[in-house]
């Protein structure tokens, strides 16, 4: 995989996957982005409004950032978490070892997300047990119901076949009724099959550039 750790404008790391021709977080700030879309829109909502352990599944693993800011939320919070992700193409172990957000977030739980096995439960910390699966979405078996969706695949232009309705009728089959699924993609093509797979969608502010992102809720 022909990959290259880039600085994005708030100082952290991002990756660009040169065969797809994008990044795997914005270049105007990959840490902001994450705690706008997928933190807040995401998982500090489900803790405001689900009681006990949230059960999170996030399209696209990638540099396992989401994962680690969930990760440092559920500790803040008093909140476990179980996490679920897919990744059919892992990042290059240099690539992970590079990458900054440990330093930034002064966390210290990046290298055991990275080497967390596949295919297995594994407790990261009592507040998450992580499972990766290393298989394409269309590919992954129907588990679940989730509360949260993070989904952060790489941008319709780079993979459109993971922005249809027939996609996210899969990814609403693993969701319980009222689950949302936030994404940084605001296309109105988007946002038509996600209505034509049974979400309402809500348009939020978006990070530095964005002018909105969208939180979707399984009706």
């Amino acid at each position: 995989m022909n990959t290259q750790v880039v600085v994005t404008a708030d100082g952290s790391h991002s990756v660009y996957n040169a065969e797809v021709g994008h990044h795997y977080h914005s270049v105007y700030g990959a840490v902001q982005e994450s705690q706008r879309v997928y933190i807040e829109l995401g998982l500090q909502h489900a803790f405001d409004t689900i009681e006990g352990a949230v059960r999170v599944f996030e399209m696209g693993f990638g540099t396992g950032l989401n994962a680690l800011m969930t990760l440092r939320e559920a500790i803040r919070y008093n909140r476990p978490v179980e996490y679920v992700a897919v990744e059919p193409y892992p990042l290059p172990s240099d690539d992970a070892r590079q990458l900054n957000y440990d330093d930034l977030l002064h966390t210290f739980w990046l290298g055991d997300v990275h080497d967390a096995p596949w295919d297995v439960p594994t407790a990261v910390t009592p507040y998450m047990m992580l499972t990766k699966y290393q298989t394409p979405l269309e590919y992954l078996p129907t588990i679940g119901p989730f509360d949260v969706v993070y989904y952060d695949a790489f941008p319709p232009e780079g993979q459109p076949e993971l922005w249809t309705q027939e996609i996210f009728e899969k990814v609403a089959s693993m969701m319980r009724p009222g689950g949302f699924l936030t994404t940084y993609c605001s296309k109105t093509y988007v946002q038509h099959n996600l209505r034509a797979a049974g979400f309402t969608v809500e348009k939020h502010s978006g990070p530095a550039r964005k002018r909105e992102v969208i939180r979707a809720v399984l009706k």
